[in-house]
């Protein structure tokens, strides 16, 4: 049933959006002022905020104009500064024949940056709902086009998820054009590209292609025009529209596809080969291919002590590690494993649990979820109640099922140790929460066997992984320096000797004084 009705609902979104395709087509331009203008009116009826404005010219009375915009997404004083008074003042265009009215118009008259004539409706729909004026003149067939955009935007803010200690401090905002502007400006060569294209049937939502040409995988890219070319959907709102529809190991966990909101990060994937891709409408930024130790990778890891963040990143592995298996182990040893533990320790958790009601595995289940509540209401209520919230239910919560004997003592610091080491990966909150409760599972029915069955199928399905048709995690068969100079460890500089091999056949980054070949990886 729930697959008949979504079929249902697409066949009549599909239908729809044909049926507005067939109407625009059938809608030509003509010469009539008024009838094209009237055109525009049918196709947007109930559309308060199309305004349109007629008026003519001072020194020929029978040169008419009309244009029309939306409210709201224009910018007024360009409109009457730069496209109604120099049309209403100038006489350069009287006496023309009409067939050069309007190459006239656009050349001496209108003073617009933008400017780009067309005959198709299609075009001239999408360009008045996108912040542009539409022109029409009358006696002429075809309609001017003229940028006018003036969206209000978000200032560009140091992103809340992504601080960091040293480094830049701007961050991505809705508008796509300020969000290229800030690649642009950062990459000043013409090998940098940036190829535009449109997503969604109904929101027609502009998203943009960004790849250094000398250094990109062309398979890959041609890959990833291939996946977005089999995208139909009615609307695309957000980047993770393109993550889900375009992914690699459709159920798993992980993540196949890099996201970040600061520009210093993209241009850090492009100079590797990745290929970012940008939405309008939001400030996440895709990049692919992603392996998978960028999970535990963070920009300012480049702008510190390459001492201080390899540091950093064996803290983040470990983790990693830690949080996903130490309930699991917790458990596997309490109810199993006993003998493992020393005396006195064993002594201790016994004493500690001789009045609690509850079984290891299912305190393990019960504290979890009861921590992932006060996460979650801590992340969803406002910042300045939301954390506070979260440290004081914690305690008491902790202390109260301690006191009540409903749970062991050492279960609160097994689950406190377990949410403070989810903290250092927050790139990978869902797998975590997945992993977890399925090495639990595997703890509590098999013992430590199931343990080690479970970690061992976690680590097979991370070797399967691939992103765009590149292993997420891959093992050379050799331990040379360069083959993990950026992985678990963050090496100086003068030591990056190449590219990752698996994402370009450029790996030649700089030429140091000796005359070899230098070369990082940027997360």
């Amino acid at each position: 049933m729930f697959h008949f009705s979504s079929k249902r609902k697409n066949a009549v979104v599909t239908e729809q959006v044909e049926h507005l395709n067939q109407k625009l087509d059938e809608n030509q331009l003509g010469r009539s002022l008024d009838a094209n203008v009237e055109i525009m009116k049918k196709l947007f009826t109930d559309v308060d905020i199309l305004i349109v404005r007629y008026f003519q010219n001072n020194h020929d009375k029978n040169l008419k104009y009309c244009i029309v915009y939306c409210d709201g997404v224009v910018n007024s004083e360009i409109i009457n500064e730069n496209i109604i008074k120099p049309l209403m003042l100038s006489d350069a265009a009287s006496g023309h024949p009409d067939g050069h009215l309007v190459d006239d118009l656009v050349e001496n008259v209108v003073f617009i940056n933008e400017i780009k004539k067309t005959k198709e409706m299609k075009e001239i729909v999408e360009a008045v709902t996108y912040g542009d004026t539409i022109l029409f003149v009358e006696g002429v067939e075809e309609a001017v086009i003229l940028n006018s955009k003036g969206f209000m935007t978000r200032s560009m803010d140091e992103p809340e998820n992504e601080k960091i200690l040293s480094g830049p401090r701007e961050g991505f905002n809705e508008s796509l054009l300020q969000n290229l502007s800030l690649i642009r400006r950062k990459v000043r060569t013409n090998e940098l590209k940036m190829k535009f294209t449109t997503m969604g049937r109904v929101t027609r939502t502009k998203t943009c292609i960004c790849y250094i040409d000398k250094i990109v995988n062309k398979k890959i890219l041609k890959e990833l025009y291939r996946r977005l070319e089999l995208i139909d959907i009615d609307g695309v709102l957000d980047t993770n529209y393109i993550t889900e529809l375009t992914r690699d190991s459709m159920w798993s966990p992980f993540r196949t596809t890099g996201y970040t909101e600061r520009p210093d990060v993209v241009v850090g994937k492009l100079l590797e080969g990745r290929i970012a891709i940008f939405l309008d409408g939001t400030p996440v930024v895709l990049t692919v291919p992603y392996l998978f130790i960028e999970n535990f990778q963070s920009s300012e890891d480049y702008y510190l002590s390459f001492y201080y963040t390899s540091l950093s990143r064996f803290v983040r592995l470990a983790g990693f590690l830690l949080t996903i298996a130490v309930p699991a182990l917790y458990v596997a040893i309490v109810a199993f494993q006993q003998q493992m533990l020393p005396t006195q320790l064993l002594i201790s958790i016994a004493s500690s649990r001789k009045s609690v009601p509850l079984p290891a595995a299912a305190e393990a289940y019960i504290m979890l979820a009861v921590f992932d509540i006060l996460r979650e209401t801590g992340i969803r209520m406002p910042s300045n109640i939301g954390q506070p919230l979260s440290i004081v239910g914690a305690l008491v919560i902790g202390q109260a099922a301690v006191d009540a004997k409903l749970v062991a003592a050492p279960m609160i610091i097994v689950v406190a140790l377990t949410g403070i080491t989810g903290l250092l990966v927050p790139k990978m909150n869902a797998p975590v929460i997945y992993m977890r409760l399925f090495l639990l599972s595997m703890a509590t029915c098999f013992g430590l066997f199931g343990f080690v069955l479970g970690l061992s199928v976690v680590f097979i399905h991370i070797l399967n992984l691939h992103s765009f048709g590149i292993p997420q995690l891959t093992f050379s068969g050799s331990l040379q320096f360069q083959e993990i100079k950026d992985t678990f460890i963050r090496a100086p500089w003068w030591e990056m000797l190449t590219r990752t091999k698996s994402m370009t056949n450029n790996l030649v980054r700089m030429k140091s004084s000796h005359g070899e070949s230098n070369g990082g990886n940027h997360g």
